[in-house]
């Protein structure tokens, strides 16, 4: 038995990169002539030269906010806002809704999400009965699973959310393999099943999604005999990245490229340190350029020690929309951007807001190697040309901020 879904997953590296590249001008190319949306934001670009990753870090970030602006914009001619290629009927077999709502389409290739990947790296094999426990309802989290088990072999028992006696009493009869489903559902599952004396032991393997998976809930899994792992997915982008036997990261999939960059911005930022994943899609029934997801990671150095070669990203490490209110104005990341390109030597930069609500200090910290004379006080009017308000400005050394991805930091007393 193979010990990888296939052979895409060992390339060389250099290999893996080249292919990619090559693939992206056409995906770009494809996106402007067939996504009236993508026709509009990449205007004047030419696809051809959209071939590096330096390249692609100049177009614009597209972000679930102007997916739904658009969609709603244009819900009497077109239910996505102009950014599926696909057309209804057999190209297009399901429609789903998220919040928002916001309107996804379901191609018709087979995993179409891609998570067959994840699955098999979860340990899930052909003739595994897999218990899933998505919603069946409107949202496409059971079916990006379900797509995902029967790209792998499985069958599936389409259990939903919910009715949890019925749910353990089906385990009990069934005897599935697998879970697939929320983190906090299975535990759920696994209480009751104890608290009601219900036999749940064929389970032995899980894939779950939709929420964080902390270190402390995994071992809990482990300790009654639940091998769990998780998955990064979006109902927009397909599969992002997913964990192996090593829990060292999650390794990135083979049909996305995915750009770590600093929040409120589309620059890309260095390995280890912590930015929002922006992710452009090969899908070409949906291809989003650059999709910015709102989620806070970071890039792993090495490689992942299963054997599988492509990046790994650290994991969920929260949001990236740190938008904040202070003395009554909004203060974006992308605000912060503005005000440190005005300024080569700053390398990095972090507004903290302190004090208690009604009466708010803004502190613009930024690091800084050798920073001329005077420039606390420059920096100080650029803050309150960019955000209308005054900041105390702090220069410190880089390397002095902390790895977390806050552009802004609420540190205020709300008692």
């Amino acid at each position: 038995m193979t010990d990888y879904f296939d052979s895409l997953e060992t390339r060389a590296p250099a290999d893996r990169e080249a292919q990619l590249m090559a693939a992206l001008p056409a995906q770009v190319a494809h996106a402007q002539e067939f996504s009236t949306a993508f026709g509009e934001i990449l205007s004047g670009v030419q696809a051809a030269g959209v071939n590096s990753r330096a390249a692609l870090a100049r177009l614009p970030v597209t972000r679930k906010s102007q997916l739904l602006e658009r969609q709603k914009a244009q819900r009497a001619t077109d239910t996505f806002g102009g950014f599926a290629t696909l057309l209804r009927g057999p190209a297009m077999p399901r429609i789903y809704a998220s919040p928002g709502p916001i309107y996804e389409p379901e191609g018709s290739t087979r995993d179409y999400w891609r998570v067959g990947r994840a699955m098999f790296a979860a340990g899930f094999r052909a003739g595994d009965l897999v218990h899933n426990a998505f919603s069946y309802h409107m949202t496409p989290g059971a079916f990006i699973m379900e797509s995902g088990a029967h790209a792998v072999g499985c069958t599936v028992f389409p259990a939903g959310v919910g009715q949890t006696e019925q749910q353990l009493q089906a385990i009990a009869e069934l005897r599935p393999d697998a879970y697939a489903g929320t983190p906090s559902f299975l535990r759920i599952l696994v209480e009751k099943a104890q608290e009601i004396g219900s036999d749940i032991s064929s389970l032995r393997l899980g894939l779950v999604g939709g929420e964080a998976f902390p270190p402390s809930l995994r071992d809990w899994c482990l300790e009654r005999g639940l091998d769990v792992y998780q998955s990064y997915a979006s109902a927009d982008l397909g599969l992002i990245a997913y964990e192996t036997s090593s829990r060292q990261g999650m390794v990135i999939d083979e049909g996305v490229i995915v750009e770590i960059v600093r929040p409120g911005t589309g620059d890309p930022v260095a390995v280890g340190e912590v930015g929002e994943v922006v992710v452009t899609t090969l899908n070409p029934g949906y291809p989003l350029i650059r999709f910015g997801t709102g989620d806070l990671s970071a890039i792993l150095p090495g490689q992942d020690p299963s054997g599988r070669t492509n990046q790994r990203i650290q994991g969920w490490l929260g949001r990236a929309d740190q938008t904040t209110k202070i003395r009554g104005m909004f203060v974006h990341p992308s605000q912060v951007a503005d005000i440190t390109r005005r300024f080569p030597e700053i390398v990095k930069a972090r507004l903290v807001v302190s004090g208690e609500m009604a009466d708010d200090v803004m502190t613009l910290q930024v690091e800084a190697a050798s920073p001329p004379q005077g420039l606390d006080a420059r920096i100080g009017e650029a803050v309150r040309d960019v955000t209308k308000l005054r900041a105390d400005v702090l220069v410190v050394q880089p390397g002095s901020l902390p790895n977390d991805g806050k552009v802004i930091e609420d540190a205020r007393s709300y008692k």
